[in-house]
């Protein structure tokens, strides 16, 4: 099928987003965050490729919180944007794109896996996907917040959690960058039995210097969920594993 390219101004992130015609913006309404997604939906039937956004641009070149968290980056959505399954879904973190009234800085530094932002993301999903299998897809703090979703809210059908670069544990990755810890925020670290039982892919690039391998390779345990890919930072050369995350079903 061609795809007719349509350009979505939002004004608010002052994001210029290009989309495949058969994706549909839409914003899904939660207790405490609006959600912005884009949508492509086939085959209800079919199981739901829900890809999550990571952190966005939460800070500035100069260490500083940024005013609007909406990403930079395109990997993302390029991922998404790319596949065709039948049912695809670009799902935002909460304050990208739509900000909502409860938005503030802390919702992308500090706090940015609270409870709340877990269960908008949840209610979200769940809206979309209801019943039907999914395939979480998580980059960066992305891949956090799909590990929390498929572990601490029951009530999804997991199918499979694949990460790209993924935070799995935030108190190791700060304390790896002597930073300060989330105090506020949830951690997969005290659902790692739960998500030991999930099917799971974990891609680590080796040359993140953001996320590096050994991260990962400290919670996960097993090398056979990990693929190591050559050549890969925290947000580029990624473009080789683009038809294998694409081809999970």
């Amino acid at each position: 099928m061609i795809k007719v390219l349509i350009t979505l101004l939002f004004l608010a992130g002052c994001s210029t987003i290009t989309a495949p015609a058969d994706f549909v913006y839409k914003e899904i309404e939660t207790r405490d965050f609006t959600i912005a997604t884009w949508q492509k939906v086939t085959n209800p039937a079919a199981p739901y490729k829900i890809y999550i956004e990571g952190d966005g641009y939460a800070f500035n070149a100069h260490g500083r919180a940024t005013q609007d968290p909406t990403p930079h980056g395109t990997l993302v959505r390029e991922l998404a944007f790319g596949d065709n399954s039948p049912n695809v879904i670009y799902l935002a973190c909460p304050c990208q794109y739509a900000k909502s009234p409860i938005c503030s800085k802390r919702h992308w530094t500090t706090a940015r896996f609270v409870p709340e932002i877990i269960n908008a993301e949840y209610e979200a999903i769940k809206q979309i996907a209801g019943n039907q299998q999914v395939i979480l897809i998580g980059f960066s703090g992305g891949a956090q917040i799909a590990g929390l979703v498929a572990t601490a809210k029951p009530g999804l059908n997991i199918k499979k959690v694949i990460t790209i670069a993924g935070n799995l544990d935030h108190l190791a990755w700060t304390q790896y960058h002597n930073l300060p810890p989330l105090n506020e925020s949830m951690n997969l670290e005290s659902y790692r039995k739960q998500f030991a039982k999930i099917p799971q892919l974990h891609y680590v690039g080796n040359n993140d210097k953001v996320i590096p391998p050994l991260l990962v390779r400290e919670f996960i345990k097993d090398n056979d969920l990990i693929i190591e890919v050559n050549g890969a930072s925290h947000n580029e050369g990624w473009g080789k594993i683009y038809n294998k995350v694409w081809s999970e079903q």
